[in-house]
């Protein structure tokens, strides 16, 4: 958390200093807009305009990639709960087999009357 202050800090100082060193009155036309407005502050906002346009490209695939890790995750789920009942019955299984073997056992060991 400090280290992104820190780096947001510096970033505005380098900002400023920018804005400071390229104050030079410009004009920009496009199509029937026409405004005059200081180099810097065009260049940042035309490097505002392509990060948001990056962010709005990116936004489907995130979107994507979420929705596939969480029905991996719910797969995952579903998947270890059945091993978990198949491991309980396999127990189970294995234990009445033991208890049955038992019983046979102890039934001829008893003295025939």
């Amino acid at each position: 958390m400090q280290v992104q202050l820190i780096v947001a800090i510096i970033v505005a100082i380098l900002a400023v200093v920018f804005a400071l060193q390229n104050a030079v009155p410009i004009t920009v036309s496009f199509l029937t807009w026409r405004f005059e407005s200081s180099l810097a502050l065009v260049l940042l906002i035309a490097l505002a305009l392509g990060i948001l346009m990056s962010l709005l490209v990116s936004v489907p695939s995130m979107i994507k990639r979420k929705r596939i890790i969480s029905s991996q995750k719910k797969k995952i789920q579903e998947l270890e709960s059945s091993l978990k009942r198949e491991s309980e019955n396999k127990t189970r299984e294995e234990t009445g087999i033991k208890i049955e073997e038992e019983i046979e056992r102890d039934e001829s060991e008893l003295p025939l009357e």
